[in-house]
């Protein structure tokens, strides 16, 4: 016996939430993706802890959209165990996000300090690692800054402890600075201080994707729940 009158209604509502649902799992997907290559082309460090966020984002995505097509075939065919199924996994994926907000909202300070010590680390391969060394160049020329808190960092790396920079390091038309390196010709900004004012602003766009498919989630958990119950009574009635 099929859900019938109200709950029929609720199992398209379910069935229309998880196409949503799916297409945010695609969002999730392409969300991931553009933030790791934007990590890759504007910061441009091999640092785990730093690629550890749109890794997490992408898998998340791949999880929904499975969970989503899953939730769809349960609530399209009536299926009192996929919907089940459908409405745990999806609580389970809730409840991970909550988790990972708290942990990302606790751990948000370490991430100037992670992205330092890769920076650094990476200068004192500057003069012997060429892609370390385009690396950092495309970094500084991006961002418009030197070194990683300031141009005088650049004194301690090898190859530079004459008081020397990189060309890129220098202000626009002031070529003159990597052997003579003053406010007025270098760029005074650090690299780090740079980036997390560029990890700031693109935050906002992550944190409103995230909040618009949670409510969609909590929203597909409450329709999945009366839709379980519906399809229950339909089979005690039987």
């Amino acid at each position: 016996m099929g859900v019938e009158g109200g709950l029929k209604c609720v199992r398209f509502l379910v069935f229309f939430f998880n196409f949503i649902f799916w297409l945010c799992g695609i969002a999730l997907i392409a969300l991931g993706i553009w933030v790791q290559m934007k990590l890759n082309d504007s910061i441009q460090i091999t640092s785990v802890s730093a690629s550890g966020a749109p890794i997490v984002i992408l898998v998340v995505g791949v999880i929904v959209f499975f969970i989503a097509f899953f939730g769809c075939c349960g609530a399209w065919k009536e299926n009192y165990c996929m919907v089940t199924t459908f409405a745990i996994l999806l609580t389970l994926i809730f409840l991970v996000e909550i988790a990972a907000a708290i942990a990302g909202y606790i751990f948000k300070d370490q991430i100037p300090g992670v992205i330092n010590e890769q920076i650094r680390e990476d200068m004192q391969g500057y003069s012997t690692n060429s892609t370390l060394k385009n690396n950092l160049d495309e970094l500084q020329a991006k961002f418009s800054c030197c070194g990683a808190l300031n141009y005088s960092d650049w004194f301690k790396v090898p190859g530079f402890t004459n008081n020397t920079v990189p060309s890129t390091c220098c202000k626009p038309n002031k070529t003159d600075c990597t052997m003579n390196p003053t406010p007025d010709n270098t760029f005074q900004e650090g690299c780090v201080p740079k980036i997390e004012k560029w990890l700031k602003k693109h935050v906002l766009i992550v944190a409103g994707v995230a909040l618009g498919i949670a409510f969609f989630e909590l929203l597909g958990i409450i329709f999945a729940c009366c839709l379980m119950k519906g399809i229950r009574s339909g089979y005690e009635v039987m």
